[in-house]
């Protein structure tokens, strides 16, 4: 049994952890109504939080619900700006009691990590191995079950106010969509008694995802031993011999349904690593070749046009273009996309070649 840590609510209510938390989500939401009325008042909106965070009266506000999309279609949820600065503080201080004991092939959301990490470790294990088994999890976020991550958060929680803080988080939830999934045990009713679901977009729904799939992690690593690289609920496993991989899908899938998770059945596959293969935004090649999809440029190209519109108009500054363009870029210069920049930017600043 885990060490169970006590004690915590002071630490996360502390007046330098909520400077610390407003700080962190303020960045790149300056100039936006909420975040500049709260630091407005700065000061004043701490106490406040610090007072109700202490005495047990701090509850979440409504979530503000929008469609993206791309890549694919999927609701993000937006919490009023408090409540970021309380997610803020109680990642700080909860966050690194779990992350000592997530796996190191575990890349999502976690310092020092991150998709290319994640995309370098499964090119590696690619080179090793013959075969591949590729594998997502159906619809994760709408899927994650309260009463299981609550039990997870107590295996490591003792702090009776912290855990009484993450209860209200996670049922402050808004709806996300159903998921009518029935596992052993179920009566008619199950799907619509127990509560699912976590809003994409907050930190602390980042933070429950790995929590929620950390068991996962130590299963595939030490009772299957098997090499393997995720990334929130996209993860890979690699063995020379295919029948293998055919029962770690089978042991996996089993060990999914006590968490009431199931494999998507389209995205879940056995292929050769020879073959091409997309992961994380990326198509990757044998030989170390990286190539970004089609639709990915695509899309990128269509935003450029829309912001260069945008930016002869006046209606963006140079800066909020540098940055979006640059987030882009960041992306692509891990691929071999030299020519593809070039092309896109011809003899403007963010052409690679006017680096030379």
């Amino acid at each position: 049994m885990p060490r169970r840590h006590d004690a915590l609510i002071g630490r996360i209510a502390a007046f330098d952890n909520l400077l610390a938390a407003a700080r962190a989500a303020l960045a790149r939401k300056r100039g936006k109504q909420g975040p500049a009325g709260f630091q407005v008042n700065l000061e004043k909106h701490l106490l406040d939080l610090q007072h109700r965070l202490l005495d047990g009266s701090w509850r979440p506000g409504p979530y503000r619900a929008f469609t993206v999309h791309e890549p694919k279609t999927r609701m993000i949820s937006a919490a009023p700006f408090a409540d970021r600065v309380v997610h803020h503080a109680l990642c700080n201080v909860v966050e690194p009691i779990f992350e000592r004991g997530f796996i190191a092939d575990s890349y999502a959301n976690r310092l020092g990590k991150g998709t290319h990490r994640a995309v370098a470790r499964y090119e590696r294990y690619r080179d090793r191995h013959r075969h591949v088994l590729r594998c997502d999890i159906y619809r994760y976020f709408p899927a994650i079950d309260h009463a299981i991550l609550k039990a997870d958060l107590r295996r490591r929680i003792a702090c009776a106010p912290t855990l009484a803080l993450l209860d209200a988080v996670i049922d402050g939830s808004n709806a996300q969509e159903p998921v009518a999934l029935y596992f052993p045990g179920d009566d008619l009713f199950s799907p619509d008694s127990r509560r699912r679901g976590l809003p994409i977009g907050n930190l602390t729904s980042q933070f429950f995802a790995n929590v929620y799939l950390d068991g996962l992690d130590h299963f595939v690593k030490e009772v299957l031993r098997a090499p393997y690289v995720r990334y929130v609920d996209d993860f890979a496993l690699f063995h020379d011999d295919a029948a293998v991989l055919a029962d770690r899908h089978e042991r996996i899938a089993r060990y999914l349904e006590g968490r009431r998770l199931v494999l998507h059945p389209r995205k879940t596959v056995i292929v050769p690593t020879a073959e091409a293969a997309r992961f994380l935004g990326y198509e990757l090649f044998s030989g170390g070749r990286r190539r970004l999809p089609d639709e990915n440029v695509d899309r990128f190209a269509g935003r450029l046009r829309a912001l260069r519109q945008s930016y002869r108009a006046g209606r963006v500054e140079l800066d909020e273009v540098r940055q979006r363009v640059s987030s882009w870029i960041a992306h692509a210069a891990h691929a071999n996309t030299w020519r593809l920049r070039h092309a896109l930017f011809r003899g403007g600043m963010f052409d690679p070649a006017m680096e030379a």
